[in-house]
C-alpha cells in the first residue's frame, strides 16, 4: 500500500538539495514509465542516419534502421565506451573506437575484434555467444514528427499517456513535419524541478518578465486559460494577444516588470502572424516530466530539460519551423529566437530566479515553498492567476516516486 500523498501546496526546499532524492529520480522517474524527447524525425530520413542526445545525462543514439526508428543507450556492452561520437551522421553499423566491437542497426552484436585470439592464443571463451549481448534498447514512438523514447517497454502510447487535450495542443503547434532551424543550450545552477516548476507557473510570467508586460505580449488580463491532464503533470497555459485597452489592473499593481517608457528601435520581435488561425499568441505546453513545447508569437520550440545532478540543469532549445514556411514567416521565427534561450529578452530571467531559489534552498531550515495560489487542487482553469499546474506536476511526480 502506498503512503499518503504528500502535500501539494507546501513543497520542502530539501526536495531540491538531496542527493538521495536525485538518485531515486534517476531510477524511478527518468528510467521509468515516462516519455523523453529524442529528436526530430526530419533529421533522420534515410536508412543509417543517426542523431545523438541524452536523457538525464544518459547518452542515447537514435537511428533509422530500414523504415523503423530505433533508439539505444549509446554505450558499448564491452567496456562502456560511447559508440557514436558525433551529434549526427550516417552509418551502416555501430562500431566502438575502443576495442572495435560492432553492432547492426538493430543493436545486435555482430563482431568482436580477435574473438578467437591469434594462432590459438587469447580470445573470448569458447562458450561466448554474441547473441547474448545487445545494446540497451528504448521504446520509440514518433508523434507529429517528433521522436520520443522511453526506457519502459510497457509505457502507454503518447496519446494515452498525455491525454486528449494535451496531444491536441501538441498537434496544434505541430500540424506538419517540423524541421530544425536553430539550437541553443544553457546551464542553470538550480535543481531541475525548480526549472520545471517555472514552466508550469503561469502566475509569474507577466510579473517577472518585463518584456512580456511592457510590450503587452502576455498579461494575466488577456483571454486565456490553463489545461491540466488527468495525471496532473502535463499542462497547457495559453493566452491571446491583448485586444482590450483597459490596463487599470496592471497599472494599479505598480509591477516592477511594467516599463511604459521602454521601446524598441526594431519592432520585428513584436510581430505576430496568426498562423494557426485562433488568435493564440502564447502557448506553453509541458509533457511530464522533462519536455516543454512553446509558441511565443511565431517562435516555435521544444525545450529539452537535462538534469545534471542535484544542483544543475541544462536546457536545450530546439527551434523549429516547417518546410513550406513563407519567407515572412521564416524571418519572424528567426527574429523571435531573440525572445527565448540563454540570453532571450524573456527567458533570461527564468534562469536567474531559478538560481536565486537554489541558493536559499540549502539554508531553508526545514521551510517549504508555498503553492496555494488558486486553491489546493490541480484542475484546469480559465484563469492563469493560479499555481494549479505546479501542484499537478508534484502530484504526478509523487505518483512515480512512490511506485
Amino acid at each position: 500500500m502506498k503512503d499518503a500523498l504528500p502535500s501539494l501546496t507546501e513543497i520542502p526546499y530539501s526536495a531540491y538539495t538531496e542527493q538521495e532524492t536525485f538518485d531515486r529520480e534517476m531510477e524511478k522517474l527518468f528510467q521509468g514509465p515516462v516519455w523523453h524527447f529524442l529528436g526530430l524525425a526530419s533529421s533522420i530520413q534515410k536508412a543509417g542516419d543517426f542523431i545523438t542526445n541524452e536523457i538525464a545525462g544518459i547518452p542515447v543514439v537514435t537511428v533509422r534502421s530500414g523504415f523503423e526508428y530505433k533508439a539505444f543507450v549509446n554505450r558499448c556492452v564491452h567496456r562502456g565506451s560511447l559508440l557514436c561520437l558525433e551529434q549526427k551522421g550516417k552509418i551502416d553499423q555501430f562500431s566502438c573506437v575502443y576495442h572495435g566491437w560492432t553492432y547492426d542497426l538493430n543493436g545486435n552484436l555482430t563482431g568482436v575484434a580477435f574473438e578467437r585470439g591469434i594462432k590459438g592464443n587469447g580470445g573470448m571463451p569458447k562458450d561466448f555467444n554474441k547473441s547474448d549481448y545487445t545494446l540497451r534498447e528504448l521504446k520509440v514512438e514518433v508523434f507529429c514528427g517528433v521522436i520520443f523514447g522511453s526506457f519502459d517497454k510497457k509505457i502507454a502510447p503518447i496519446e494515452s499517456y498525455a491525454g486528449l487535450e494535451i496531444t491536441q495542443g501538441m498537434s496544434r503547434v505541430l500540424p506538419k513535419t517540423p524541421i530544425l532551424i536553430g539550437r541553443t543550450s544553457q546551464l542553470i545552477h538550480s535543481n531541475w524541478k525548480v526549472y520545471v516548476e517555472n514552466n508550469h507557473d503561469s502566475y509569474h510570467a507577466s510579473i517577472l518578465h518585463s518584456f512580456f508586460t511592457t510590450f503587452k505580449l502576455n498579461r494575466l488580463t488577456q483571454a486565456g486559460g490553463i489545461v491540466i491532464n488527468e495525471a496532473g503533470g502535463s499542462h497547457i497555459s495559453f493566452s491571446k494577444r491583448k485586444q482590450e485597452t483597459d490596463d487599470h489592473a496592471y497599472d494599479s499593481e505598480k509591477l516592477r516588470s511594467n516599463h511604459e517608457e521602454f521601446g524598441l528601435k526594431d519592432p520585428g520581435a513584436l510581430a505576430f502572424i496568426d498562423e494557426f488561425d485562433d488568435q493564440i499568441s502564447l502557448q506553453i505546453l509541458t509533457l511530464f516530466p522533462l519536455i516543454v513545447f512553446h509558441q511565443i508569437s511565431n517562435s516555435l520550440c521544444i525545450r529539452q530539460i537535462i538534469p545534471r545532478g542535484v544542483k544543475q540543469v541544462e536546457i536545450v532549445w530546439w527551434y523549429y519551423g516547417f518546410e513550406d514556411d513563407t519567407d515572412t514567416l521564416r524571418s519572424a521565427r528567426l527574429m523571435q529566437i531573440n525572445l527565448v534561450g540563454p540570453a532571450g529578452y524573456i527567458s533570461m530571467e527564468d534562469g536567474a530566479v531559478g538560481e536565486f531559489v537554489q541558493r536559499n534552498a540549502y539554508y531553508s531550515e526545514g521551510a517549504s515553498g508555498i503553492i496555494k495560489m488558486g486553491g489546493d487542487d490541480y484542475k484546469s482553469s480559465p484563469s492563469r492567476v493560479t499555481e494549479a499546474a505546479i501542484r499537478g506536476f508534484w502530484k504526478q511526480y509523487h505518483d512515480h516516486m512512490r511506485c
